[in-house]
């Protein structure tokens, strides 16, 4: 499987600043007069083929607006990513406009970056995905693209089981049966799940919260009031682990990477289903080029808790943000207002498979997966997991580890958790 970027789950390890690249601040115009001749881009987007035409189209809208400004775009390996862009926020000096993915990536940096929300109010309306790249009521990113967590299914194993494709479970009990159906007639294991990374809990979380939690449980959590030892929160967590000791996933999910070890398991038919993404990687096109277009089906939560209403989750996905020490901070924004515009927003959907952010481009002609999700946009609600701290995803991810293993009980780890939101 071809790589892609990574997705806003990841949280990496410490690693040198050594060979990051260009990271010096844009050289001044010969009259110093605030202008600059540079600008420099911190991204691990460009280096990707499969966005190549998004960024060219970006630089082209960008050099009509500013002929006598170059842009370098630096493409950061991401595994090191936050931790080369830390070490140049720290040392006050670094990319003028930088990539983060939503949520607490870019939450926890904003003392370092600018509020753009003088310079990106036309875009407001055409842009959706906001509130992930903003904080105490200012926009501090503008979203490129949208994720979240569909739950994705084989339509081909569900058609060599006896099952219809066209009716996946609504419940998780109805889903535990057709499994047990697939399992038996196919081989193939309910889940593909890789939490090598600790990244699958957050999938797990997101992908399933909307059928655990209530309305109002959801609803609170997002705005930070959450009851951590509340049975529906703990359920979360029980149903981590009576999946994982009713081997519903692959074997050894604490040994296999998410990012893109398990992603090969359902591309490769082991496994009926695979919480996954929106953008990026390990998402509807990316399942498309190895089952086909029309084997690929997206089902909503099944209900566990009786009585809720399961939803999208989604959050504004990657979006691009300026440092505050940019030396020209509205040609720095006119950069990320080139990179989300609708043409090179296009193109990102066409060629990369990406949910853009941009709500008019017309997805009408795409596969049936890509209809099924942008339809549920519109009635989708914050992810679970992005709601939280990327110290508190860390410990998370660690934890959710000890519940698959059997070294934690669900009551130890809520309680961990718990401690690390409210000093979060």
């Amino acid at each position: 499987m071809k790589q892609r970027t990574l997705c806003s789950a990841i949280l990496v390890a410490g690693l040198a600043l050594a060979g990051c690249g260009s990271a010096t601040r844009p050289a001044s115009s010969p009259s110093d007069s605030g202008k600059v001749t540079k600008l420099v881009v911190w991204d691990w987007k460009s280096g990707d083929a499969a966005a190549a035409s998004y960024i060219q189209k970006a630089k082209d809208d960008f050099a009509k607006k500013h002929p006598g400004v170059t842009v370098e775009f630096v493409a950061q390996p991401f595994d090191q990513y936050y931790t080369l862009l830390g070490a140049a926020i720290q040392a006050g000096t670094g990319p003028d406009v930088m990539l983060f993915n939503g949520g607490g990536q870019i939450r926890d940096r904003v003392d370092s970056l600018l509020p753009l929300d003088q310079y990106v109010a036309e875009d407001k309306q055409r842009l959706a995905g906001w509130d992930a790249f903003s904080k105490d009521g200012k926009i501090y990113g503008a979203p490129v693209t949208l994720q979240g967590h569909p739950i994705y299914y084989n339509k081909t194993l569900y058609e060599k089981a006896g099952l219809d494709p066209a009716s996946p479970a609504k419940t998780w009990d109805e889903l535990v049966d057709d499994c047990a159906t697939i399992k038996q007639k196919t081989g193939a294991n309910c889940f593909a799940l890789g939490n090598k990374e600790g990244a699958g809990i957050q999938f797990f979380m997101s992908g399933l919260g909307s059928g655990i939690l209530t309305a109002q449980e959801y609803d609170d959590w997002i705005a930070g009031k959450r009851v951590w030892d509340s049975p529906n929160v703990k359920q979360i967590f029980k149903l981590w682990k009576e999946a994982g000791d009713a081997k519903l996933n692959n074997d050894g999910a604490n040994s296999t990477a998410m990012f893109n070890d398990a992603f090969t398991i359902f591309n490769s038919g082991k496994a009926a289903h695979i919480i996954g993404l929106m953008s990026d990687i390990g998402h509807w096109k990316d399942f498309s080029e190895f089952l086909g277009a029309d084997k690929v089906g997206v089902m909503p939560s099944p209900v566990v808790t009786s009585g809720t209403t399961p939803n999208l989750p989604y959050d504004g996905g990657i979006g691009y943000a300026v440092a505050k020490w940019a030396k020209d901070p509205k040609t720095a924004a006119d950069m990320v207002r080139s990179l989300t515009t609708t043409d090179a927003l296009t193109s990102f959907y066409s060629d990369a498979g990406a949910i853009a952010s941009d709500t008019t481009i017309d997805v009408s002609q795409g596969p049936v997966a890509v209809g099924t999700i942008v339809s549920q946009i519109k009635g989708g609600k914050p992810a679970l997991h992005v709601a939280l701290s990327s110290k508190t995803l860390d410990l998370m991810g660690r934890l959710s580890q000890q519940l698959l293993s059997g070294s934690a009980t669900v009551d130890e780890v809520v309680e961990q958790l718990a401690a690390s939101d409210r000093t979060s």
